[in-house]
């Protein structure tokens, strides 16, 4: 059973879905106009042997939105408060997409509760390559539902059912417009790629192969270049929104990636 709370974390109130226990916690993070409901599939199967954790980040889904501290560097302050805050003292981080970039800064300090990374279609610690009038597009179209429809089409190639498609065009729709244009302003344009070389846990990369937002491509010039113990692995015929389109095949690749130590 997956509970809702808001936690005291950096000085904001965060959202964040919990189930399972053990000592071993999994600490999800969504992707950019997301929230932690994307990971709800992944994490039923996966809570029968760890504690799940998945984090509505500042200004998304029902986290406060404070008016400053969206850089990815704050980003991975909230992520380290939290930990804090819920006493976890061992962790796998798992990033999708705008959040990986924030997981691979929180990696980069070193924290002793972090045993690896797994990061879905992250964003690169490099400016993400949006082109400019896709930029434009996105900071136009916030709040618009027509907006939404269109980015759900761009972002998926597997099938899902209405009721995810309502719930992927509602939390684009609810994600405040301080943390919308902070990320396509500045946060995607970050190069964080300097901090990378003091990553000494293991970090795996999915993706699925027709991912239009960040292709495969994506990460092998831009992200595992900058990565000391990075592997790659890709989903067949699946998009950027992993957790939604494929969840039970994520989930194996997480307990493999995990079991495998």
């Amino acid at each position: 059973m997956t509970t809702a709370r808001r936690i005291f974390a950096n000085n904001i109130h965060l959202n964040i879905l919990e189930q399972g226990s053990g000592p071993l916690s999994l600490v999800f993070l969504h992707y950019f106009g997301g929230s932690a409901l994307e990971w709800q599939f992944v994490m039923n199967p996966l809570a029968n042997y760890y504690h799940c954790v998945a984090i509505d980040l500042r200004g998304f889904g029902n986290s406060d939105a404070p008016p400053s501290g969206y850089s990815v560097n704050d980003m991975a302050d909230d992520i380290a408060a939290t930990l804090k805050t819920l006493q976890i003292e061992r962790a796998v981080v798992i990033g999708h997409s705008m959040s990986g970039k924030a997981a691979l800064a929180l990696a980069a300090r070193q924290p002793a509760e972090l045993q690896s990374l797994i990061l879905v279609s992250p964003s690169p610690p490099v400016p993400e390559p949006i082109p400019d009038q896709e930029r434009q597009k996105l900071l136009q179209g916030h709040g618009r539902r027509s907006g939404a429809e269109q980015t759900l089409k761009n972002i998926t190639a597997a099938s899902v059912s209405e009721n995810v498609k309502e719930q992927i065009i509602a939390d684009d729709l609810r994600t405040s417009k301080v943390a919308w244009d902070a990320w396509l302003m500045a946060g995607s344009k970050e190069n964080i790629a300097g901090q990378l070389s003091s990553i000494n846990i293991p970090v795996s990369i999915i993706v699925g192969t027709s991912d239009r937002a960040l292709p495969p491509d994506v990460q092998t010039k831009l992200v595992i270049p900058y990565l000391k113990t990075a592997s790659l692995d890709m989903i067949e015929n699946a998009g950027h929104l992993l957790p939604w389109e494929v969840p039970e095949q994520l989930a194996d690749f997480i307990l493999k990636k995990i079991w495998a130590g």
